[in-house]
């Protein structure tokens, strides 16, 4: 029997930023990902403030990745040039480092503090009664006292430990590519927030420009499941679509690889249990206006492996109470205003009230930059909270008048 002191399902972000804290800490740590060493995992690669904070506190090196210093918004002849704020919580710049290089950092660290980790290895939850007591990984079993989830909502550990999707809850779909461009090394995210699809309809998402600074740009497209014709979007069509807006004013070449696709889960039916918890997307914890959430699994996965190296016995219970004070407010407030923008009547005047004044523009950067929460203050707290409660009082309405997918 391989005894361990903590175990880890994923290799992305959230899964390492657990092993790193817990193997420095001098746990005896098992890290199991699926994927070969080096692969790519389908994202945008842009990194916020917040992720950047994240990164700072874990002590990873950004040298590599491109610095940004904010965001260009876009929507309906309106374009504001926004920088990242000064002076809060977070540092005032971002990055873009692409995920297939960024993962390959983050898991050589873990590697590199100790941790053991298992390429090209499925594991899966081994279970007494309802308790995880380790996992079953490459014909071996492994035992340890908290087994962490890190590998996404839609795999078959989720499925066996109930971590996954709400079915009620919004998700969304999102394509990317790579171009070269002029404009690789531009210092700002560019977003354009009004975007339609073949037949004339409003995307509620957006669609981003992402310089990697080595002379090619993160281009993707991504959309809410709560839009109206959302089964028959076809990401494609609607990537090429945005591409053919943006070609001339940056200059973009022909895609360098064939678009791929995913689902951003917004929610999670389950994100503990006995012997287990879940971080990162597999707890559901991508942000409904922005489809991003390596912060939060970054963030999620440093606090599973702080409890765990506390007491992880009771590493899931506290998890679950103190990650939902965390998020549950921000990401709940989120879903809400998703069923509101998945009108196309709703949408348009929003999007004009968000980018109409710099005031608010600031506002939308924030919540967009996953820079606001409860504890935020001045003004984009203070929208939150009025937009939490607003939004929870409305919340059964929201629902039944949906717009139909």
């Amino acid at each position: 029997m391989n005894q361990r002191d903590l175990l880890v399902i994923g290799g992305g972000p959230a899964g390492t930023a657990t092993a790193i804290v817990a193997a420095r800490a001098g746990a005896k740590v098992t890290l199991f990902e699926k994927g070969p060493h080096g692969r790519d995992k389908v994202c945008g690669d842009g990194l916020t403030p917040r992720a950047v904070k994240a990164l700072d506190d874990l002590g990873i090196d950004l040298s590599p990745a491109h610095r940004t210093v904010g965001v260009r918004m876009i929507a309906f002849g309106t374009t504001r040039e926004l920088s990242w704020p000064e002076g809060g919580r977070f540092p005032a710049h971002g990055a873009v480092w692409p995920r297939h290089r960024f993962d390959t950092h983050l898991v050589d660290v873990a590697i590199a503090a100790g941790a053991d980790v298992r390429f090209e290895t499925e594991a899966l939850p081994e279970l007494d009664g309802d308790r995880v007591i380790g996992v079953r990984a490459g014909g071996e079993v492994f035992r340890a006292p908290l087994t962490v989830l890190a590998a996404g909502a839609q795999g078959a550990a989720a499925k066996i430990l109930g971590a996954e999707r709400d079915p009620d809850e919004p998700f969304g779909l999102a394509i990317r590519a790579y171009a070269p461009s002029p404009r690789h090394a531009d210092r700002h995210l560019e977003a354009r927030l009004s975007l339609r699809d073949e037949h004339g309809t409003p995307v509620p998402g957006y669609g981003w420009l992402f310089p990697a600074g080595d002379g090619t740009v993160n281009i993707g497209v991504g959309a809410l499941s709560t839009m109206k014709g959302f089964k028959r979007l076809n990401l494609n069509t609607l990537l090429d679509q945005y591409r053919a807006i943006e070609r001339d004013a940056w200059g973009l070449g022909e895609y360098l690889d064939k678009p791929r696709a995913w689902r951003l889960p917004m929610s999670c039916v389950k994100r503990h249990g006995p012997g287990w918890l879940a971080v990162g997307d597999a707890a559901g914890f991508v942000n409904p206006m922005n489809g991003e959430g390596i912060d939060y699994g970054l963030e999620s996965g440093m606090l599973a492996a702080e409890l765990c190296l506390s007491n992880p016995s009771t590493a899931p219970a506290v998890y679950d109470r103190l990650i939902g004070e965390r998020f549950d407010s921000f990401l709940g407030t989120g879903r809400r205003f998703s069923f509101i923008i998945g009108h196309p009547w709703l949408l348009k005047p929003g999007l004009r009230v968000a980018v109409g004044t710099q005031a608010a523009a600031d506002v939308t950067l924030a919540v967009m930059g996953n820079l606001v929460d409860s504890r935020t203050p001045g003004a984009a707290g203070a929208v939150l909270k009025l937009a939490d409660r607003t939004l929870r009082a409305a919340d059964p309405l929201l629902r039944r008048t949906r717009a139909a997918a």
